[in-house]
């Protein structure tokens, strides 16, 4: 109980910044109906709850799981294994993921089902699934985590050149949505699993990674899928107009049967594979089996609670936020409220709290996780502000921030030390979870809606690629710092840098 009440007060602490911002412009800026805003707070104390039981369900079942079939795949010695155990758990993992329907749902909405949901699951599942055994075959063979992805991001540049505008903003925010709540936990305990079986450095360094090179194939994915339909200049519009119910309760209650659906499903296929890998290899005995179980119940139920008050308390108010302050003739105010709802979201992200403790876990507590937490704030914070400035800009594109960003955190991965190329990727992926997907997303299709001269489908979309690119600059920044810091502390030889 005292390990769920510190996760509890947490959660609160990381949850009250982004509740009380709204309500103080609420106040001000953005006059917010009452029965909006309970349905607000009472999203946010879902939230709080919810978040704080799904913790503890990572800790006592999905990692676990995560890190037994790791070290499994890699004792069997056999690259046929390897890749099948890639491209089977890639696959269904991606297309259980909770925030990739999240986003498929909205993309399908916004283009009037010209690119419909099902098209967005299976081709970034497939792309997931192919660069999640690509990163398996990676750390088994040593390969370099900056020279892997060097490449695959040149790749990237090549096909964005044949690629629409609307299918490049969406096919970065599939690779930030993909990473989720559900899957990062899994991927990074199958990447500690696999490394686990490596002594020394050479471990601690392929510790991370995974995450970073599994969502690069959910670009891929979108991309060639652009290429290969030829589908030219879609236009979309939103519907942002608000439930006409006033019922606060009612909303959650008919979100919560098409959540708790969508969870088992996000869950089932981490079950049955389990299942089949506890009869052929786990064979755990009962106390250990009885506590991951436990676990997985825990995930399930934090999950539908914290995707419930984030569904049927954070959209609408997003979306009405986002328009609303849009509309004020200073558009300078939009950037900054953008800036500081970066900033305080981040920190709401679940997926964040596993990466930042697994980081702080495999640096001995060296890197603290608030440090990491700050630089990943700041570096969201931007990303939001200059996502707004592209709204409000129509001559600023998405690839105008996204090429130097990519090229600049390319360099870098050469200078820093190599253990923060894969946790810096990695965070990439984590930073844009349901929180982003859902809240900030909203508001930015609120903000674009709008604007005269904006296309949601074009400038609604991209903030997700903002939000995984710019941590991966601000973490590499932070291995800059380190590495000069660890140098001039006579602590290079402890393999940092």
């Amino acid at each position: 109980m005292s390990i769920l009440f510190e996760k509890f007060k947490e959660v609160l602490v990381s949850v009250l910044p982004i509740t009380l911002l709204v309500v103080i412009l609420s106040l001000t800026l953005v006059p917010i109906e009452n029965y909006v805003m309970m349905r607000f707070l009472l999203g946010s104390l879902l939230i709080v709850v919810g978040l704080t039981i799904f913790l503890f369900g990572v800790d006592l079942g999905i990692s676990p799981i995560g890190n037994l079939m790791g070290t499994h795949i890699t004792k069997s010695n056999k690259v046929s294994i390897v890749i099948i155990s890639g491209l089977v758990l890639g696959f269904f993992i991606s297309v259980a993921e909770p925030d990739l329907h999240i986003l498929a749902g909205q993309v399908a909405l916004v283009s009037a089902n010209v690119i419909t949901k099902t098209e967005i699951i299976l081709c970034v599942s497939v792309g997931i699934a192919l660069l999640l055994t690509v990163g398996f075959l990676r750390v088994i063979y040593n390969k370099s985590l900056n020279l892997l992805l060097t490449i695959i991001y040149g790749v990237i540049l090549i096909i964005s050149l044949f690629t629409s505008q609307e299918f490049l903003a969406i096919s970065f925010d599939a690779s930030g949505a993909t990473t989720g709540a559900l899957t990062v936990p899994f991927i990074l305990a199958l990447s500690m699993g696999i490394s686990s079986l490596k002594k020394g450095r050479a471990s601690e360094d392929d510790s991370f990674g995974l995450v970073g090179i599994a969502s690069t194939g959910a670009i891929l994915a979108v991309m060639i899928m652009s290429v290969l339909k030829g589908t030219k200049e879609i236009s979309g519009s939103l519907d942002s107009g608000l439930s006409e119910s006033t019922a606060v309760i009612l909303p959650f209650i008919n979100k919560l049967p098409t959540i708790l659906y969508e969870v088992v499903l996000a869950l089932l296929p981490i079950v049955i594979i389990f299942v089949v890998f506890q009869k052929i290899s786990f064979k755990l005995k009962k106390k250990p089996l009885k506590r991951i179980i436990k676990g997985l119940l825990y995930t399930l139920i934090g999950l539908v609670l914290f995707l419930t008050g984030v569904n049927a308390g954070f959209m609408d108010v997003g979306t009405l936020v986002g328009y609303n302050i849009a509309s004020i003739d200073n558009k300078a105010v939009l950037i900054a409220i953008g800036a500081l709802l970066g900033l305080v979201v981040i920190l709401a992200e679940p997926a964040v709290y596993v990466l930042t403790k697994q980081i702080e876990d495999v640096t001995s507590g060296y890197l603290k996780r608030k440090v990491v937490l700050v630089a990943l704030s700041l570096g969201v914070s931007l990303a939001v502000g200059l996502s707004m400035l592209r709204i409000i800009v129509p001559e600023i594109k998405l690839w105008h921030y996204l090429l130097p960003g990519y090229i600049l955190a390319i360099v870098l991965s050469y200078l820093v030390p190599k253990l923060f190329v894969g946790m810096s990727f990695d965070s990439g992926g984590v930073s844009s979870g349901p929180m982003t997907a859902t809240f900030i997303l909203a508001f930015a299709q609120g903000a674009a809606e709008s604007i005269e001269g904006a296309n949601v489908l074009v400038d609604g979309f991209g903030l997700i690629a903002m939000v995984a690119l710019m941590p991966i600059i601000a973490l590499q920044i932070l291995g800059l710092i380190f590495k000069i810091k660890t140098v001039k502390g006579g602590l290079s030889e402890n393999g940092y840098s």
